[in-house]
């Protein structure tokens, strides 16, 4: 089973790039952010085409996250319950384990877009914080209920230096805070792990890249896109990759797709 996360920076933009991702890369899952358009402009058909269930909750302008699943998402939530939230962040349903034992637990999908939060001391800061917070408290008691559970998506915050193209430079900034990488750090206290950290990676190893000063080309980039697995999968995940192929292209999104593979117990 292959589940993937990708922020693309604009669905009505970046759609035939994403459905040509999926027919060289046919994952169960895949968590797409950003959307940044409207449920009724939401092209569910042309998935449903290529054989993807789509859970979509979209907004207009910003945010906007989906799930296209190859098996109907089933206990679909959107955002965080709880949190009295505008904005189109979060949207969780579980799927089956492809080759689990018949009645088995599936696998509980999260795909978020995490605020970005500006700056630090930024109104838009504070929201970040308030937001991790609830975040945390929710995935807790899903953490309780669905041993099986993923978290993935557009983090907008890097673990430590290595995940940085310049840390020297860059500590302190927005997505490199103590505040931020204290939440990142207190989501992984739950029982989660880092599905890219499970594996040895190139060195410097980078999921978004600006699109000014020629990020990509220098790889002057972030590793703000994360797969969070929970304890009961970690020993079934067997490959985690970034695909920077995507990057590439004419007019790519600013990040490049995460894919982690995840076999069934014998």
């Amino acid at each position: 089973m292959k589940l993937a996360t990708w922020n693309v920076n604009s669905l009505g933009v970046r759609l035939p790039q994403v459905l040509d991702w999926l027919a060289a890369n046919p994952v169960d899952v895949l968590a797409l952010q950003e959307l940044k358009l409207t449920d009724d402009k939401f092209p569910a058909d042309a998935f449903e085409a290529i054989g993807y269930h789509a859970q979509w909750f979209g907004q207009k302008t910003y945010n906007g996250v989906a799930l296209l699943t190859r098996t109907p998402a089933s206990d679909v939530i959107k955002n965080i319950p709880g949190f009295d939230d505008d904005m189109s962040r979060v949207i969780t349903g579980t799927v089956a384990l492809e080759g689990a034992p018949a009645g088995a637990p599936g696998v509980r999908v999260i795909g978020a877009y995490f605020p970005n939060g500006q700056e630090p001391g930024s109104d838009k800061f504070e929201y970040k914080m308030e937001w991790l917070t609830a975040l945390r408290r929710w995935v807790k008691d899903e953490l309780a209920a669905h041993p099986n559970l993923v978290l993935m998506g557009d983090y907008n915050i890097t673990f430590d230096e290595d995940d940085v193209w310049d840390p020297v430079n860059l500590e302190g900034t927005i997505h490199c805070t103590e505040e931020e990488r204290y939440h990142l750090r207190a989501l992984i206290a739950l029982g989660l792990s880092d599905s890219h950290r499970l594996f040895t990676q190139p060195p410097k190893s980078y999921s978004w890249w600006d699109y000014r000063d020629a990020g990509f080309r220098r790889n002057r980039g972030l590793r703000i896109d994360h797969i969070l697995v929970s304890n009961a999968l970690k020993p079934l995940v067997k490959a985690c990759t970034i695909d920077k192929t995507p990057r590439k292209n004419e007019r790519p999104s600013d990040h490049a797709p995460v894919v982690v593979e995840i076999s069934p117990a014998a």
